[in-house]
């Protein structure tokens, strides 16, 4: 899909908050409220917006901690792989999991209520022969200086 700057407009806007209304939006973007719902529909259904969420306030949830686990496992079959990869996508802690370059095969951010809860977590991982982990190093996150739920808008070209 070819994107003008209008759709690259809409697409930074809805990162902002999704919850935008269609007549603020074509306000922004200098188009009627239909034209800018049409386009919006045409992002949706093209899979360039895969849907809205919510963004919990953390401290709202309680005490938490947040921790970057780097991840090496033992074995680099697809069936191990798959293994793990099934594991962090069920686990209600595991915050994201990125398939990384370097050292570790894993970056992996999990929430938990306290440092303990985090460590019978990891303690299971490593015990559980069929997932395969071999090394697991811990970073704890001890503030957030930014976090953004999207990724950047490219810049529409300028004008000739």
């Amino acid at each position: 899909m070819e994107l003008d700057r209008a759709d690259l407009k809409l697409l930074e806007l809805l990162q902002r908050d999704g919850r935008t209304t269609v007549r603020a939006l074509s306000e922004e973007i200098h188009l009627s409220a239909r034209a800018t719902l049409n386009r919006v529909r045409k992002l949706e259904s093209n899979g360039l917006i895969e849907g809205y969420r919510a963004l919990i306030h953390r401290a709202a949830l309680g005490e938490q901690i947040c921790v970057f686990a780097e991840v090496a496992l033992k074995d680099q079959r697809q069936a191990a792989v798959q293994r793990f990869e099934k594991r962090m996508a069920a686990a209600p802690e595991v915050v994201a999991c990125y398939v990384v370059s370097g050292r570790y095969d894993y970056l992996v951010r999990i929430a938990c209520p306290h440092l303990d809860h985090y460590h019978r977590l990891i303690s299971a991982w490593l015990d559980d022969a069929a997932l395969g982990v071999e090394k697991i190093v811990t970073n704890i996150e001890l503030q957030t200086i930014k976090e953004f739920a999207g990724f950047p808008v490219p810049k529409a070209p300028a004008k000739p």
